[in-house]
């Protein structure tokens, strides 16, 4: 291997793991202890941004994601637990800032409309194919079966 390819795919890799190496999370943030820090992560990585919505607070670059990392944080320097850092954070700004809703009757609906879209369009299909009446094809007048004689005669002489 060439020093060329051996260059090419060192940059390869590096920008394959640029993107995991640029987290939001600042070093004044970090917890000085490496437990708390990770659990800190794990929580904030399941936390959604309230305003990039697609994002966990830990990847995200928004001030309001950072004022949660730091909740977080605070809170569990303070000795709460994962669940009651969760449950803080869930009772201040509702389900919708977890990444993954629990399975509720407040949100089964929303967890059941791709299922109840598919079966209404599935059904309106049905409908829609059995209404449909398929008439058949009228009987060629003597004029086009003529035509079409002399032109299957053509083409056997070819």
């Amino acid at each position: 291997m060439t020093s060329l390819h051996r260059i090419f795919l060192i940059s390869v890799v590096l920008a394959g793991l640029a993107p995991s190496l640029v987290r939001a999370v600042q070093p004044d943030e970090v917890l000085p202890d490496t437990k708390l820090e990770a659990r800190a992560r794990a929580i904030s990585a399941g936390l959604r941004c309230l305003v990039c919505q697609n994002q966990s607070i830990d990847d995200s670059k928004a001030e309001l994601a950072r004022d949660l990392r730091l909740l977080v944080r605070e809170r569990l320097k303070l000795g709460e637990s994962d669940e009651q850092v969760r449950a803080f954070v869930v009772k201040r700004y509702g389900d919708f800032i977890l990444l993954k809703p629990p399975l509720d009757l407040e949100t089964a609906f929303l967890w059941g409309m791709p299922a109840l879209v598919l079966a209404a369009g599935g059904i309106v299909l049905l409908f829609g194919l059995r209404r449909q009446q398929f008439a058949p094809a009228a009987p060629l007048s003597r004029a086009e079966r003529d035509r079409l004689a002399a032109l299957l005669d053509a083409d056997t002489l070819l």
